[in-house]
């Protein structure tokens, strides 16, 4: 018969014990956010709806459908050309470059909220994945331009 004893000092065990439940607090956030990014999480912009409601997260109205649904696909490396446009997708929280070799989708909706400009601006969004990848606002002609997603001030 063996007998254990230890002297256990509340400052250690108090310290121990927090230790402890951050790191299960640690291991279940990493282990709900794999279970958000698969079949579930990839759903994310494949319907018409959620990508016109990630545009107003934004703070962009459009109209309903897009205007026009374009299928491309990516190069295995970006180009100079591209280069320089993932460079403004970089600035907003988006890669192009994930997407090499990969089937992407540009939608472009009508925007209808374009400060003092009544017509004429769309917005591209492009999907890869059922995830957003890139993203600019357009408009053509006399005063066009060429900027990110976020809405002007």
């Amino acid at each position: 018969m063996f007998i254990w004893t230890a002297r256990i000092h509340k400052g250690r065990f108090l310290l121990a014990l927090i230790a402890a439940a951050a790191a299960i607090a640690l291991l279940v956030f990493l282990f709900s956010g794999m279970r958000g990014s698969g079949a579930d999480g990839a759903s994310a912009l494949s319907s018409n709806e959620a990508r016109v409601t990630y545009l107003e997260s934004w703070g962009w109205k459009v109209r309903s459908e897009p205007v026009e649904t374009l299928q491309l696909l990516m190069p295995e490396t970006l180009k100079e050309s591209e280069e320089t446009y993932n460079q403004l997708q970089k600035e907003q929280g988006f890669d192009l470059s994930k997407c090499c070799g990969k089937q992407v989708t540009r939608y472009t909706y009508a925007v209808t909220n374009y400060p003092d400009r009544a017509d004429g601006v769309q917005v591209n969004l492009y999907v890869c994945d059922n995830k957003p990848v890139a993203g600019d606002v357009i408009a053509s002609g006399t005063n066009g331009f060429q900027s990110g997603l976020v809405y002007p001030q």
